[in-house]
């Protein structure tokens, strides 16, 4: 048993916890239950439910992963690609999934095959070092080029 301060108590009876506690005017939470005897700590109610409310949602906002956006241009060099794909590595490792765009100016849009072997050639960088997954097929809109790819689990 952990009382207010956060000093152990050791292995304490049940009615004696309850005395500590209305002593104090907290409340005996269980902290945990997989141990024999249970842990309990000596504290407000409200506060614990916040805090483990807190820890729940930081948790779950964390599993989401966002969706990160690597953008390519038409006349990309090789060495400009390859520290794209690096940073498309980091945004895997957070568990973030990858929007890649290639933006089309002027002529650039009657030239869509070469900016689509571009994005491939991408890909096959990325490929190399993590397996992905497209989540989103390559789409033309009428000023670019986007697919959203992930880490394959």
């Amino acid at each position: 048993m952990v009382d207010k301060d956060g000093n152990q108590l050791g292995v304490v009876g049940l009615s004696e916890a309850l005395r500590k506690s209305r002593e104090a005017g907290l409340d005996l939470i269980q902290v945990t239950e997989k141990v024999d005897p249970p842990v309990c700590k000596i504290m407000e109610y409200g506060k614990y439910a916040y805090t483990l409310g807190k820890k729940e949602k930081q948790q779950t906002h964390h599993q989401a992963g966002e969706l990160k956006s690597i953008r390519l241009t038409f006349g990309i060099s090789e060495h400009d690609m390859q520290t794209r794909a690096k940073s498309t590595e980091k945004f895997f490792k957070k568990g973030s999934k990858v929007r890649i765009e290639m933006r089309l100016k002027g002529r650039q849009k009657a030239l869509g095959q070469h900016a689509r072997e571009k994005i491939e050639q991408f890909l096959g960088i990325v490929k190399q070092t993590t397996p992905i997954k497209i989540e989103r097929e390559l789409r033309r809109m009428p000023n670019n080029l986007s697919m959203i790819i992930s880490k394959q689990q």
